[in-house]
């Protein structure tokens, strides 16, 4: 089973998400934070982060920026989610380290398909 790390502050928006990600089979982890994101990839290393951009405690940016840094959760790949569109947004995300981007509100067919391309790069 492929698992995914969502991690959003939001409540609708994870319980939201989370619920649809297992209705397609994913096993889901939940952080509300960018720090406690940090712990649990680290410490479940899941297939995928969802990262959402702007978190408590310690923003998305900045958690991208240590997984993309630590050895263990490197190799993960992390989709950026935010409601932040304007110009430079996705180069500031993906200089941070994420793979991929996706806008709020969540277009779900279209994160799946994400979703999917990231996972075949990552076993080819």
């Amino acid at each position: 089973m492929t698992r995914i790390l969502l991690v959003e502050d939001n409540e609708m928006i994870r319980d939201m998400l989370s619920e649809r990600l297992e209705r397609k089979g994913f096993q889901v982890y939940r952080a509300v934070d960018g720090l406690q994101g940090v712990e649990v990839a680290k410490g479940e290393k899941p297939d995928l982060i969802l990262l959402d951009m702007s978190l408590p405690v310690m923003d998305g940016w900045q958690a991208a920026r240590q997984l993309k840094t630590n050895e263990e959760t490197q190799p993960i790949p992390i989709i950026a989610l935010t409601a932040h569109a304007i110009a430079g947004d996705r180069e500031r995300t993906l200089a941070a380290g994420c793979d991929d981007y996706s806008t709020k509100p969540v277009d779900f067919p279209q994160l799946l398909i994400k979703i999917q391309t990231l996972l075949k790069r990552e076993v080819a």
